[in-house]
């Protein structure tokens, strides 16, 4: 094994800018590391993307050594579900390259876990590998995986929280609100022209907005488990709902493709025969069908139509995100996006906050979350079972 000083000896500036193994970096420099890292993981699975940097003993964060460079001495992230968690991963990779990592620094962007699921806690590993000291950027919400930090601190690990918890927190922003909301983070997307219309009198809706918006909703089938649409949807427009990339060739990671109802799937639909898993649901209930795909392990759903399953997640106050392609063409009568609400007065009205605002081709894309305090909504039961 190498000793400490050997680490440092190592301890280098990368000539391209990359901070990986063998760099001397800062703490602060090892989570935007970490972060990076963490990037790397699938958005799609039921876990969060997580990223760790292992730093060569030295000086403690938070005591004088926070800008103090130290060598990276093994790096990992999480590859998704079954696999190793990120920490398990770093240690690995400092042990293959020949590092004692007694005493080290694990600088991850979540709060180490405490649950023993597939794989072993991050918290007895780090413990048995001698770790000195934890630096994390996001807490935990799990109440069954959450309070690493507080048993690490029992073990004689140091632990510091909050280091770049903005840009960590935001690595798990879908995934942490699933946890907190006890079911899947649902996205609704819907294409519309100026006035609102998803299709015009005759029924016809292909294709209502350009190209650049369709290769966007692909690419957002590729970040989620699931993709959801109303029977309604799959009989008169036979979508596949597949991800598919600029060639109209499959994409790697084929999200679960659910149809809503109870009338038969005919035989010869793209979305039977399409790559991937298909799912019929055969009820109308938003609530019982995301307790289904929350069992399932889905963490992430987009819901895409029609009218109405967009409004019946809207009307539960189970849509967590709009994302609206808007066309520019005015239709007049035809196909609304969403229908009845249960809003009589204005003052009972759906608020939604509004985020990005793009061009997407010849379009604008927008897109909204719920507005804080909306009297027009009932938020999600925090005490489902997961």
């Amino acid at each position: 094994m190498n000793t400490q000083a050997s680490a440092a000896s190592k301890a280098r500036r990368s000539p391209d800018g990359d901070r990986g193994t063998g760099s001397a970096i800062s703490i602060g420099e090892a989570m935007r590391r970490a972060i990076s890292l963490a990037r790397r993981g699938p958005e799609h699975g039921p876990n969060p993307r997580v990223g760790c940097v292992l730093l060569a003993p030295g000086h403690l964060a938070g005591r004088g050594g926070d800008t103090a460079l130290r060598t990276v001495i093994g790096e990992g992230h999480h590859r998704g579900a079954g696999t190793p968690h990120a920490e398990v991963a770093a240690l690995a990779d400092a042990r293959r390259r020949g590092f004692d990592v007694r005493g080290c620094t694990a600088v991850v962007t979540l709060e180490p876990c405490r649950h023993t699921g597939r794989t072993g806690p991050c918290t007895d590993a780090l413990i048995r590998a001698g770790a000195a000291e934890v630096v994390y950027g996001a807490r935990d919400p799990d109440p069954i995986a959450g309070g690493g930090g507080a048993l690490l601190r029992r073990h004689g690990v140091r632990v510091r929280s909050g280091v770049a918890s903005g840009e960590a927190e935001d690595l798990i922003r879908v995934w942490a609100a699933s946890i907190r909301a006890g079911r899947p983070f649902v996205s609704l997307k819907l294409a519309m022209s100026l006035d609102g219309r998803i299709a015009a009198a005759d029924g016809s809706s292909k294709w209502l907005t350009s190209t650049a918006s369709r290769a966007a909703a692909h690419r957002l089938r590729g970040r989620v488990g699931a993709v959801l649409v109303g029977m309604g949807t799959v009989l008169a427009d036979d979508p596949r709902l597949t991800a598919r990339n600029e060639a109209q060739r499959p994409a790697g990671h084929q999200p679960l493709r659910v149809a809503l109802g109870r009338r038969a799937v005919p035989v010869s639909a793209r979305i039977r025969s399409s790559p991937g898993e298909f799912l019929q649901i055969p009820h109308r209930d938003p609530r019982a069908a995301l307790d289904l795909l929350r069992d399932r392990g889905v963490r992430h759903v987009l819901v895409e139509g029609g009218a109405r399953v967009a409004s019946a997640f809207l009307r539960e106050a189970l849509v967590d995100e709009l994302e609206l392609h808007i066309a520019p063409l005015l239709l007049g009568s035809g196909v609304g996006a969403v229908e009845r609400l249960g809003v009589e007065t204005l003052s009972d009205a759906d608020r939604w906050r509004l985020g990005a605002i793009e061009r997407s081709g010849a379009d604008l894309l927008v897109r909204a979350v719920p507005a804080p305090g909306n009297a027009g909504r009932t938020p999600p039961n925090p005490s489902v079972n997961r």
